[in-house]
């Protein structure tokens, strides 16, 4: 779930100079703070570009001409405008937060008048200081990337920063909190069409058109956002969540049982910081569930002013190890049947190296070391109750078999954090979307794992509404590493995707293996060791030219 590897400078060089010459009316302060109000209207706009700047912008730098190289020239310039609104945050607090609204302007007949909005929801980011609009920072990768992709083409794209970030007074971020996360996604959607009307780009106006989409915790995001505006029946066009972890309840036990994903350490205090907010009980104290080294302030560590890079150098965070290298031993009372074999088994389990690993990769041996975040009580209570309310997408460890029936635990979860989690996970009400849908994501992602998340959702879909998947139906998913579904190249709708994602990782494998100077002369374990820790953030832009393929073809493009 973690954040772009798109460094575009060169944009950022070019927003500076249009800044210089941009302004905005005055900005009237509103006295409300109900959701979805405005702070100030209009919104500050940060610069405005030209189709042709925005192009220069991105050819002046060999990564922004990689992304011109997917998502095609700009068509439309770009007015970029800064929102301000409130929101709530996870125990229902108000809270300030802010996040981008993007304009096209231009001749063009597609970048004026009514145009679809394309609202985004963006990665896992631990930059506090974290503001997608304003590309006049460098590391604002995302907020470059839907900008080519969607605003310069075409679509008004509006996008959060999140409760927790950038000018909320929150203290911490609702982190993967579905309630709190889909409301401040329809609470800026609402600001950013107040706003709208009375910005420098008032030519360009709202169809009524909704595109909802993101990407890794955005993905989720963007779906929780889905399912929200359904049960409240508000209209959504289509939907395009890209590598979210959608079934958290799966995720989180195949962690425990040892799959530990890249990005782990960081993942978990966000999550039992955003639980413990919301709910109050995940821990009494955070050493119920961090080890000595790291509880100290991991309550209040993530977002941070401070680069994640400092973090893991000043040993405020284990770079990888999330668990005791040293396994754990379970023993259940001796009342509970079979007892003495289920122990010994869930020990097994619990054990590092895992057969409960996905993807099997050296670099998961890595989740194990010393010193390690999470404490080994901890860990056995988590798998205790694992083990006792069985989630279905998750063999039961007694038997080795899926639960009967659909893939979610049957009986709510007892041990907090597992509830948590099953709160929120998606599969959670057994809802199935009535928009079309596409589901994006690439099979060996080692971050967000597609067979736990995608797989599960569509198979979850699948059990409830069959006809989702039928030829012609709402639903179709997207492995950026092979043919949709199998459905031979000739006749896949992104074969052409998938071709350019393989043959650029193919290219990047080259590169990487090839003697210096022309190459990073690494051996092909070490080049392939690389490309699996960018593996997450190198689909991104080929899911993103994806979703914007399924919204132009609903759209009769």
């Amino acid at each position: 779930m973690n954040k772009f590897c798109f460094m575009i400078a060169a944009v950022a060089t070019a927003l500076v100079t249009a800044c210089a010459g941009s302004s905005s009316p005055t900005s009237v302060t509103t006295a409300s703070t109900a959701r979805g109000t405005l702070s100030t209207n209009p919104p500050f706009r940060i610069a405005s570009l030209s189709a042709p700047a925005f192009q220069a912008a991105l050819s002046a730098s060999a990564s922004g001409s990689q992304l011109l190289q997917i998502s095609g020239a700009p068509v439309c310039g770009v007015d970029f405008y800064y929102l301000k609104f409130w929101t709530v945050g996870g125990a229902n607090e108000p809270t300030q937060s802010s996040g981008a609204l993007m304009v096209p302007t231009g001749p063009a007949p597609t970048c004026s008048g009514a145009r679809p909005i394309v609202e985004y929801a963006h990665g896992t980011n631990t930059d506090k200081t974290l503001n997608i609009a304003d590309l006049t920072k460098s590391s604002n990768t995302e907020g470059a990337l839907i900008a080519a992709m969607f605003a310069a083409q075409g679509y008004i794209v509006v996008a959060p920063n999140y409760a927790g970030y950038d000018i909320s007074t929150l203290g911490y971020h609702p982190y993967l909190n579905a309630v709190q996360q889909s409301g401040e996604m329809i609470d800026i959607l609402t600001a950013a069409r107040t706003a709208l009307p009375k910005t420098q780009t008032s030519s360009t106006s709202d169809n009524g058109k909704l595109f909802l989409t993101g990407y890794s915790q955005g993905g989720y995001v963007a779906m929780a956002t889905q399912k929200a505006m359904q049960t409240a029946q508000q209209p959504v066009t289509a939907a395009a969540p890209m590598s979210g972890p959608y079934a958290l309840e799966a995720f989180g036990d195949a962690l425990f049982f040892g799959g530990v994903d890249l990005g782990a350490t960081v993942f978990a205090p966000l999550l039992t910081t955003s639980y413990q907010h919301a709910y109050g009980n995940i821990y009494a104290a955070t050493t119920d569930i961090y080890s000595a080294t790291y509880a100290a302030g991991i309550d209040t560590l993530l977002p941070n002013t401070n680069s994640i890079d400092y973090i893991f150098a000043n040993n405020l965070l284990p770079l990888t190890a999330a668990f005791n290298i040293m396994t754990p031993t379970v023993t259940l009372p001796p009342s509970l049947p079979n007892s003495a074999q289920l122990s010994a088994l869930l020990t097994g389990l619990l054990a590092e190296p895992s057969n409960a690993k996905d993807p099997r990769t050296p670099l998961f041996d890595l989740g194990f070391g010393t010193p390690y975040l999470i404490n080994n009580d901890y860990r056995v209570s988590y798998a205790l109750d694992a083990a006792t309310n069985v989630d279905g997408a998750i063999p039961n460890p007694g038997t080795g078999q899926s639960a009967p029936g659909l893939p979610l635990a049957a009986t709510a979860p007892t041990q907090t954090f597992r509830l948590a989690l099953y709160k929120n996970d998606l599969r959670n009400g057994g809802w199935t979307p009535a928009s079309p849908t596409l589901l994006c994501g690439g099979m060996n992602d080692p971050t967000v794992f597609y067979p736990l998340n995608t797989s599960v959702i569509q198979g979850f879909w699948a059990a409830l509404q069959p006809s989702l998947f039928a030829p012609g139906g709402l639903v179709q998913v997207l492995d950026v590493n092979a043919p949709t579904n199998g459905v031979a190249s000739a006749t896949d709708p992104y074969a052409q995707i998938e071709a350019a994602f393989q043959t650029t990782q193919a290219n990047l494998f080259l590169q990487l293996t090839a003697p210096a100077p022309a190459g990073a002369g690494l051996t092909a374990a070490a080049a392939q060791q690389q490309l699996t820790q960018n593996y997450h953030a190198a689909v991104a832009p080929f899911c993103t030219l994806a979703a914007r393929s399924f919204f132009t073809k609903i759209l009769g493009g």
